[in-house]
């Protein structure tokens, strides 16, 4: 009896284990092991969404910890920012000041000239006095004033003159002494102004400078706070996809599990069936060999007709071996390896129009999403001879998808029509060939050309 190889497929689109799929046979023990393969598979599955779930909190209290410092940075940045408003607004009324108090200068140092200018008359005036003085000998002149009098009351008048003069003489020298003391004093209080406000102004700059150093620490702070924030965010992102993909995958475990419950019990019918079978056939050999061999005959038929299974037939051409082409049309665009300084895991394949996209195996799919990366995806895992592969088909047209997680697929099966979404710069189909299960670091990726037609 030939041997039926059923192949279930499922993928991760994280560091997530494909499921196992089974390989029919007659052999109840080893349909057992299969069963038993899944099972383990389904805990570990659990077991990782117990771990994503966790890690989802400690990125969720990690989260919480970066705003409460982005909430005491922000408050920091407030008051500093307060402070060089104000501090800005001193500085302006303190240039202002000064400003202002070098008008005063240059006022007092016009009054300073026209007080110099009356002490240089006055010095002029008093120089001239004195060398009067000099010639007549002092006070005869004003002698010989009073004594040329014509007359008693002549006489009072020259005596209120020469009162004058003299007082007026005093009256110079105390002037000239207070215009000196008031020069002087002028002096010594606009430099002290002067100085006062400069030092201020001083202050004021590098305090303004201090604040200005302090804001910019904090506003580095921010920005770092800012990208750990997004980092954390994207971690969750991925987490809670990640935690989506499990969910996904438990459900096509669970059906895995269901397929390979069903096929075992199809496997003991067909056994009994057969064991039936050979007793009849023994039982009539021995009453007639011709009514033996007739009845060999119709059993050997109706054992043929129980064992045929409908299987939904391919929409394309299938090639002849484990994988067929995975796209109707297109042309080899890019390749495997190295490209704009990142890690490019599959090959693309580009052509225009309406082209369907093909399952590259039979398979179990176990997510179909839209992602922001791979655009419109469909993430499928295969077990081949032994050995689990899982293939992606990314960059599809949006609402093409027509396959859902959980869905058995056959090669050759259209699931969906190539596009341009995601992270894309033309309509092609990215597809990737990896060797085990699909991880985030697509360190199993291997180039599918050469294992599958492209």
């Amino acid at each position: 009896m030939k041997k039926k190889v059923a192949k279930l497929t499922l993928v991760s689109a994280l560091s997530i284990s494909s499921i196992v799929a089974y390989t029919a046979t007659t052999s109840p023990a080893y349909a057992q092991t299969s069963l038993n393969e899944l099972n383990e598979e389904k805990s570990n599955i659990e077991n990782k969404q117990n771990d994503v779930k966790s890690k989802l909190n400690d990125s969720s209290n990690k989260l919480s910890d970066i705003h409460s410092e982005q909430e005491s940075v922000e408050t920091e940045i407030q008051r500093l920012n307060t402070s060089i408003s104000s501090t800005q607004v001193k500085i302006t009324e303190k240039k202002e000041q000064i400003s202002t108090t070098k008008e005063e200068v240059e006022k007092l140092e016009k009054q300073i000239k026209e007080v110099t200018a009356r002490i240089e008359k006055r010095n002029e005036l008093l120089k001239e006095r004195a060398r009067s003085y000099q010639q007549t000998g002092g006070m005869v002149n004003y002698l010989d004033v009073l004594m040329g009098s014509q007359s008693f009351s002549d006489f009072i008048d020259r005596v209120g003159a020469v009162a004058t003069i003299v007082e007026a003489d005093q009256s110079i020298i105390k002037e000239q002494e207070a215009d000196k003391k008031l020069l002087e004093q002028s002096q010594a209080d606009l430099k002290s102004k002067l100085n006062s406000l400069e030092t201020m102004l001083d202050d004021l700059e590098t305090l303004n400078s201090k604040l200005n150093s302090e804001k910019k620490e904090k506003d580095t702070l921010m920005a770092q706070l800012n990208e750990e924030e997004n980092h954390v965010q994207a971690e969750m992102l991925s987490l809670e996809e990640e935690e989506q993909l499990l969910k996904d995958q438990e459900v096509a475990m669970e059906k895995a599990i269901q397929l390979e419950k069903e096929r075992q019990a199809e496997l003991a019918r067909k056994a009994a069936e057969a064991k039936a079978a050979a007793e009849r056939t023994a039982a009539q050999k021995a009453s007639s060999s011709k009514s033996s061999s007739s009845k060999t005959a119709t059993s050997t038929s109706s054992s043929s007709g129980n064992t045929s299974q409908s299987v939904s037939k391919p929409s394309t051409s299938v090639s002849s071996g484990n994988f067929t082409r995975p796209a109707g049309a297109g042309y080899l665009s890019s390749g495997l390896g190295q490209r704009w300084g990142t890690f490019h895991a599959g090959v693309d394949i580009a052509a225009t129009g309406t082209v369907p996209i093909y399952a590259a195996a039979d398979g179990v799919v176990i997510s179909s999403y839209p992602s922001d990366s791979y655009g419109q995806v469909i993430f499928i895992s295969h077990y081949i001879d032994g050995q689990e592969y899982t293939t992606v088909y990314a960059h599809m047209r949006k609402g093409s998808r027509l396959v859902n997680a959980g869905d058995t697929v056959s090669k050759g099966q259209r699931i969906g029509t190539m596009g341009n979404t995601g992270d894309s710069t033309g309509q092609h189909l990215h597809f990737e060939l990896h060797k085990g299960p699909w991880n985030p670091a697509k360190s199993n990726a291997i180039n599918p050309i050469g294992i599958v037609p492209l």
